[in-house]
């Protein structure tokens, strides 16, 4: 399963097996061994390099089917979204002033919803 799913993802990514093995440090007959699932036990030290490499999280790699692709979707969104916000030349502490922007837009979000239920539940 796991095999698969590193096979999979680095496809999609245009990653040989061979840039896989250099950008990882890992042997290509070690990771050839894992995506033909001959070794289906890596180490999570060598999972968790694999997937950053391939930015995704562990649990992608682990997933199978759809869930694993809508996951993998949503993780590029948010590569993309960071990698954006770099290209605009904003740093690490400076993402941080954002957060408790975004902390309040989502507890905004939360008590709107909650009022539209109350709202329909005083309706019915």
């Amino acid at each position: 399963m796991i095999g698969n799913n590193i096979a999979e993802i680095r496809k999609r990514r245009g990653l040989s097996l061979s840039q896989l093995s250099r950008l990882t440090n890992i042997s290509k007959s070690y990771l050839s061994n894992i995506e033909r699932s001959i070794n289906n036990n890596p180490s999570l030290e060598v999972i968790q390099k694999i997937a950053k490499v391939l930015k995704v999280d562990l649990i992608t790699l682990l997933k199978t089917g759809t869930e694993k692709d809508r996951h993998l979707y949503i993780e590029k969104e948010w590569f993309d979204f960071v990698f954006e916000l770099k290209q605009l030349g904003l740093d690490k502490d400076q993402i941080q002033q954002y957060k408790m922007l975004i902390e309040f837009i989502k507890w905004q979000k939360e008590n709107s919803q909650q009022e539209s239920l109350s709202r329909e539940e005083l309706q019915d």
